[in-house]
This record gives structure tokens, sequence and C-alpha cells, in this order.
């Protein structure tokens, strides 16, 4: 079996990143490391110019920070989280005289091309994702080329040896299904995001579980998820709301599916909070613009990109520090869209 960047790193004790960087001859990996790592390839006989495409030339010392929105079409660039995130990224870059460059795709071929492209023109060698799901094939890409990246979201792969910076999701879901049953309400439904979406699965586990611990019963019919915003002819939540043991609440993953679910309750004649009590998530500009405006969890998206851009200028200036898990507070804000059951 051919011996592999992990192998050495292993050996080495050091990171997949900083073996890479070594064998770039990257400035900031100091000469003590470079002499382990060079001493561990001897030793499993690496040849680090089979390893990569011999077009790709030596990385300077690199002071661009690649941001990579997940794969979409069209929904992702209109979501407030991602902007609020990437502002917090900015923002600490430029305090620190760093650039960074935005890296979109339709789908996961088109990203990774993006990617590929960047990295062997020694344009970018770190990264900044802004997403984490289940089984990602760009995650897979940076941890197997040895490219240093930091997650926005809970890792699903190589956990240990990831960057993320993260809300508790799981707690924040919890807390927004408990913030309804304080208000009386015993039919509590979850709309959300694919569970492919680490925050989205966290979420949804935190209602589940506020459920459980109040002994109230979990209904298969009164948790939804969709992959993206619903459209206008969107039968799953028109039978939720119409049908005759309908939720009083509901727990909502984004505000941009609460505004969507709005929609809904407007064309199926609910009256919210009156009718039903709606809490989503993120905090957006879309929950202080509806009307009602909605109640919402902060999960402080700037924070998120800033303590990214921070852990990641810190471990590209520090390649042999571990990996970190950084988890910024959330908090709720109360508004009109839900109400206490009379």
């Amino acid at each position: 079996m051919a011996v592999t960047l992990k192998d050495v790193a292993a050996l080495a004790g050091v990171s997949p990143s900083t073996v890479s960087r070594t064998c770039k001859d990257n400035p900031s990996i100091s000469e003590e490391t470079k002499e382990k790592v060079r001493r561990a390839m001897a030793r499993l006989g690496y040849d680090p110019g089979t390893a990569m495409p011999p077009s790709q030339p030596v990385f300077q010392n690199s002071r661009a920070i690649g941001i990579i929105l997940p794969p979409s079409q069209k929904e992702t660039y209109e979501n407030a989280f991602y902007l609020e995130a990437i502002r917090g990224i900015s923002q600490f870059c430029g305090h620190r005289q760093y650039i960074n460059t935005v890296i979109t795709g339709q789908n996961e071929e088109e990203l990774l091309q993006v990617i590929q492209t960047l990295t062997r023109a020694g344009q970018v060698d770190s990264f900044i994702v802004l997403y984490s799901r289940q089984q990602d094939p760009v995650i897979d890409y940076l941890y197997n080329e040895g490219l240093l990246y930091v997650l926005i979201g809970k890792a699903y792969q190589y956990a240990n040896q990831t960057i993320y910076i993260d809300n508790d999701n799981l707690l924040a879901g919890q807390e927004a299904t408990e913030y309804l049953i304080g208000l009386g309400h015993r039919a509590v439904a979850y709309l959300g995001n694919d569970s492919s979406l680490m925050f989205s699965a966290d979420r949804k586990a935190g209602y589940q579980l506020a459920l459980a611990l109040h002994h109230l019963p979990q209904k298969p019919e009164f948790c939804l998820e969709v992959p993206s915003v619903p459209r206008d002819d969107s039968n799953a939540l028109h039978t939720l709301l119409k049908g005759p043991d309908r939720p009083t609440a509901i727990v909502v993953s984004d505000d941009i599916l609460a505004v969507a679910l709005e929609r809904v309750c407007l064309e199926t004649g609910l009256s919210i909070p009156e009718d039903l009590s709606i809490i989503s998530f993120n905090n957006s500009l879309l929950a202080r613009l509806t009307s009602p405006q909605l109640t919402s969890v902060d999960v402080n998206s700037c924070q998120l990109g800033i303590e990214a851009a921070s852990q990641i200028i810190n471990h590209m200036e520090n390649p042999n520090l571990l990996a970190t898990k950084i988890i910024v507070p959330h908090h709720l804000i109360e508004r009109d869209s839900c109400r206490a059951i009379p």
C-alpha cells in the first residue's frame, strides 16, 4: 500500500497541513519542524514529488484565505447568515492584513474544481468552510490534501483533527422549544432544513429532547424537513396547518423558512400569533421586517466569522497548534410572533 501524507503526519506527530506545507517549503513552518517531517518522509519512503501534480507550484507565504460557500444555484446567496459570517471574516482579516476570496459553485463538482484550481495555482492554501454537512466531498478533499481549513459548524468527518467554530445548536433547539412549552403550548411542531446539514440535525434533536423531557408526544407528522425554501404549492405545510389536530406553535430552523411559513399561514387563514406561534433562528433582517416580527434565536453569525478568521490565521502563523473547537453563545430575541395559550 502506498505511503500517504497522513502516514507521514502521524509518524512526525504533526498535522497533515504541516506535512503539506513542508513539501512546499512554506516559510511559516520552522526549520526544526521541517526537519522532523523530512526524517519521517525518509523513513517511510514518501516521495512528495509523486503526491502532487507536476504543474503545482511551490506555495509562497500566502496571505489569502478562501471562504467556501455551500454548493447552491441561488438560495445560499440570499441567506443573511452567510453574509454576516463573511462580514466577520473580512473584518478580522482586514485588521490582520490578510485577504480573502469567496468560493462558490452550483454543485459539489464545480465547487471542488474551483478549489483545486486555486490551490494548484498557489493562490490560496487555507480555507474557511461556511457550512457543515454529512459526507461532504469538499471536506474529504481538503483533509486528504493536507490543506488547512476551519469549519463553521460541527465537524462530521475527521472531528478530532478539525478546527471548528459552532453554536450549541442542540441546546438552542431545546431552549427554543422549551420557550414555547413555557407559554403553555403542548402541540409543538418543527420545520427544518435537510438533516444532512449539521446545524439543522442538532436543532431538530434539541426540539425532540425538549418534548421528551416534558413528556410530550412526538408526532412524525409534526416534524417536517425540506431541502430548500418551500414553493407556493407546498402541500406538506398546508396539510400540517389544515389538520384537525394542527400544532399551536412551530420551531423553525431558519428565518427564511419562517417567512415562508408565514406566507402559508396567510394562505390558510391562520393568524400569527393568535392561531400559531412561531420561533425561528438567526435573527436576520427578515425577522425584523415581517409582520408580526419574529421571535428568533440570535446565533451571532458575525462573531462566528470573526472567530473562524482568528483561528485560521492563528494556525497559519503557528502550524503546530492542535485543532481547536470554539462554541459561540446564542441568545433569544423575544418579539411578537409568540404568545401564551389563554
